[in-house]
């Protein structure tokens, strides 16, 4: 049992915090923006709740952390108020939040500094991944960093593994989330043209998802695909856009080429003009069936 924080309650860090409580059996306190939330999870959960980062962080032997951009991984780390305040020396910072390679970097460079560890630990597999413990989580850091943090994090994971150095595991993350954005522009296109060419949609996917067209994508959201119907369930449009864009801004340095990656961000755009921030990625199809 180990003494750990988590800071960030949202739709992947709430039941990420339960498990970690639930089925780790750690000591658990947690920090959210909005007390409420953080005071609604340790009500639900049994663990303790605290006011700033600082206090969450405290004596803790390890903090995790999932927020939302690079600026929210600053002002949550930083400052008087911040998780690295309250940190003692040896412990290890964990962060899954989707930010840039950048920001991954200068907070390991700080965190060392101090002697705190840190580790750059994006997920991927959605809520429902969250929810059931099956997260893939892909690692950036120092190997001693890692090894000290991973029975923390298989917690949760599904895969948990050390891609490289710092930042390694957001880079992963863009690598993740570029395949995605292809591969459902692909099946988009795959299953409006079964549509129109009148075929029956399920026989089609039985018989191509047992071949070399299959993927976690055509298994869980073909059959919204198919109803057009994306509200409610999934990874937003929003989050799928501020992730591509750190992705697109990565490639203007290293020089990758990214055509397609590039316009598919501009099909999710269009989504969004339909009033689709927060429907599934998986939304794509709505600009082929719909008018």
């Amino acid at each position: 049992m180990a003494k750990v924080a988590f800071l960030g309650l949202g739709v992947m860090g709430y039941p990420m915090a339960g498990h970690l409580l639930k089925k780790g059996g750690h000591e658990v306190t947690v920090y959210n923006r909005s007390a409420d939330k953080a005071q609604k999870w340790a009500k639900e959960y049994g663990g303790k709740s605290a006011a700033t980062p600082k206090a969450a962080a405290q004596g803790c032997d390890f903090v995790m952390m999932c927020v939302g951009n690079d600026n929210d991984v600053r002002s949550v780390v930083y400052g008087d108020s911040g998780a690295l305040a309250g940190m003692k020396k040896g412990a290890i910072l964990v962060d899954h939040t989707t930010a840039s390679a950048i920001v991954a970097r200068e907070v390991h460079a700080k965190a060392k500094a101090m002697g705190i560890g840190f580790v750059d630990a994006p997920v991927s597999g959605g809520q429902a991944g969250a929810v059931n413990a099956q997260l893939g989580i892909m690692c950036g850091g120092e190997q001693a960093d890692f090894d000290k943090a991973k029975p923390v994090i298989d917690v949760y994971a599904k895969m948990a593994a050390l891609i490289g150095a710092p930042g390694a595991g957001q880079l992963t993350k863009m690598v993740n989330q570029v395949a995605i954005a292809g591969l459902l522009q692909g099946l988009s296109e795959g299953l409006a043209f079964a549509k129109r060419a009148g075929l029956e949609v399920e026989k089609v996917i039985g018989v191509i998802s047992k071949g070399a067209a299959q993927s976690w994508q055509m298994e869980n959201r073909w059959k919204q695909m198919n109803e057009v119907k994306f509200d409610g369930f999934g990874f937003a449009v929003e989050w799928m856009r501020k992730d591509l864009g750190i992705a697109l801004e990565e490639a203007k340095k290293n020089g990758s080429r990214m055509p397609v990656t590039a316009l598919v961000d501009q099909f999710y755009a269009q989504i969004q003009a339909r009033g689709g921030s927060r429907w599934d990625t998986s939304s794509l199809m709505h600009l082929l069936m719909k008018d």
